[in-house]
């Protein structure tokens, strides 16, 4: 069962890996990312942050999709963990499953604006979430679980 699916292009560190797997009670986090998938190096310091009794995997966008739809992640209580958007429109338009997403961080780049204090996006990136959002896809804002949920057209709007 997926319990959440985050945009953070931090991945896994202390404030995802301890917080947010504790709020959703998760026995499982899913990192979708092809080139995460494929560096040693940033897999073994992910490794470092994951909660005791979670099982932490690493997929391509595409594998994690696979799986997703072919029900290998259904014993799991699943927390997915994409980068960017452009990694999140990917995973969600190749698996139908996913229906929310947590938009937590995504630090400044050029031509982006903040629509929170830790959630920037550039007009093709806003495009593309406002797309998901017209297929039923619930978007919203929500850094830490003790803050209330902005969605994303409300923080888009103001």
């Amino acid at each position: 069962m997926i319990c959440s699916t985050r945009v953070d292009n931090r991945l896994l560190h202390g404030q995802v890996a301890y917080a947010w797997t504790k709020e959703l009670g998760v026995n499982a986090i899913l990192i979708a990312n092809d080139a995460v998938a494929q560096d040693p190096v940033r897999k073994s310091m992910m490794k470092l942050a994951k909660p005791e009794g979670t099982k932490l995997v690493f997929k391509s966008v595409a594998e994690s999709a696979r799986l997703i739809n072919a029900g290998a992640t259904d014993p799991y209580r699943l927390f997915i963990i994409v980068e960017s958007v452009t990694d999140l429109v990917r995973l969600v338009d190749a698996c139908p499953k996913i229906d929310a997403v947590n938009l937590g961080n995504a630090s400044p780049h050029e031509g982006a604006r903040a629509i929170d204090k830790t959630f920037y996006v550039a007009p093709e990136e806003e495009q593309a979430l406002r797309e998901l959002e017209a297929k039923g896809v619930r978007i919203f804002l929500q850094r830490v679980p003790d803050v209330a949920a902005t969605e994303f057209s409300s923080a888009i709007s103001s």
